[in-house]
């Protein structure tokens, strides 16, 4: 697993096990830590004095910004309808499959094993977590903490919600928030 010759590092970068990570094509900002068995693909852009945790898979098409924390075994996904053959039952080539961009803005944290869906943007600030009960579907979680003052509230968010942010009027006006269940 090498660090390609094409990766744009800034300064200061640490890559606690250079030997256990596959990097290439990719641009990592200044003072960003990436942990072992990280892949950050051809096209990826990853900001200033962020944390990436091990077993991350970080695909073409993902922009992270600057003070991101992501978790450890955080998926991306860049393409909407993956296939491995065409209608015809070819495999797929470069032509067959469009890659959809991903933001993660500004001081967003991801939490371990989410993953995350390709054509979204995640809001400045934002904490996103994933979890399944014996009761309860598998759902993200969208922390309000820092839209809402000293309120602290968290909300379930769909899978289909195209964009996250900080706002708590978004998630009520958009019908998009409901409260997590008891424990």
């Amino acid at each position: 697993m090498p660090i390609d010759q094409n990766v744009k590092l800034g300064k200061q970068v640490r890559i606690f096990h250079p030997d256990l990570v596959n990097l290439y094509g990719c641009v990592i900002g200044d003072e960003t830590r990436i942990g072992t068995f990280v892949e950050i693909q051809v096209g990826a852009r990853i900001g200033s004095r962020c944390k990436i945790s091990s077993h991350t898979f970080i695909c073409e098409g993902v922009v992270i910004e600057d003070e991101v924390f992501v978790g450890h075994g955080v998926m991306f996904i860049n393409d909407k309808f993956p296939r491995a053959t065409t209608d015809d039952g070819k495999l797929q080539g470069a032509d067959d499959w469009t890659v959809e961009p991903t933001r993660i803005c500004r001081r967003a944290s991801i939490g371990s094993n989410a993953t995350i869906l390709c054509g979204v943007t995640i809001g400045e600030g934002a904490m996103i977590g994933c979890w399944c009960g014996r009761d309860y579907s598998c759902r993200c979680a969208y922390d309000c903490r820092r839209s809402t003052g000293s309120t602290y509230r968290r909300h379930a968010v769909t899978a289909s919600a195209k964009t996250f942010s900080m706002t708590m009027i978004a998630l009520h006006h958009c019908g998009i928030g409901n409260t997590l269940p008891p424990k």
